[in-house]
């Protein structure tokens, strides 16, 4: 994709869209950390439905390991993976206290560290808790990525990477979440909503979608419904 088409393509998403946030609801880093951790293989809504009462009664890594396996379990049994998800928490949360006094490290390699943790939820945690412009790649970045020609690769590192190179100012900050949402509500994965896509003249993808018989052309770029978010690539 040309630069100007790039500017134009995040121009258009930012005004649809000025201020996108990540759909996981998280009381501060740590269970944001967890939140994202969580989402592996799971819907965003999926991880609400089961962390909403467990945030609500733990929210640091010390009540997460005095809350035990267990129970923590019980809480998340209806994520998928669950068992191992819970061991990871359990465990990244003792490593929290143990290495860093209970705080979540600003730092990538530190953030890597963490059982369960990798590149894409050490990206997420740094671009929404500490305001670093990072590109957390998911199915859905990947796939927009690669789709629209805005960034392509064959690994999700080489579609960060391109994402990273490619975007510039203003948009670096919030590139990732305009990208997901988009991925979700849109440019979905079995039939891209090309008919109501704001960028659809901007993007590679061919041939596009028409519009259902009965269907209006005219629609928001960001529109909920019931598309499942996978979160790891």
């Amino acid at each position: 994709m040309k630069k100007a088409d790039v500017i134009e393509f995040y121009a258009r998403l930012a005004e649809a869209d000025p201020h996108p946030e990540t759909e996981l609801e998280f009381v501060n880093p740590y269970t944001l950390v967890v939140a994202v951790a969580l989402s592996a293989q799971a819907t965003d809504v999926g991880v609400n439905k089961a962390t909403r009462a467990l945030f609500h009664e733990v929210d640091t890594p010390e009540k997460m390991v005095a809350l035990g396996l267990d129970e923590l379990k019980r809480h998340i049994k209806t994520i998928g993976l669950y068992n191992t998800k819970a061991k990871n928490v359990i465990a990244l949360s003792q490593m929290l206290i143990d290495d860093y006094g209970g705080d979540v490290p600003n730092d990538r390699a530190a953030l890597e560290r963490l059982p369960g943790v990798g590149r894409k939820t050490a990206n997420v945690v740094l671009n929404v808790a500490f305001g670093a412009e990072t590109f957390a790649v998911d199915t859905h970045i990947f796939r927009v990525g690669n789709r629209t020609g805005l960034a392509c690769g064959k690994t999700p590192l080489a579609v960060e990477l391109k994402l990273d190179k490619a975007t510039p100012q203003p948009f670096r900050l919030h590139a990732h979440h305009w990208l997901i949402l988009h991925g979700r509500y849109v440019c979905k994965a079995r039939t891209p909503e090309c008919w109501r896509c704001i960028v659809s003249d901007l993007c590679a993808y061919k041939p596009k979608t028409p519009s259902p018989k009965g269907k209006s052309v005219a629609g928001p770029a960001l529109q909920a419904d019931t598309d499942p978010a996978t979160n790891e690539p």
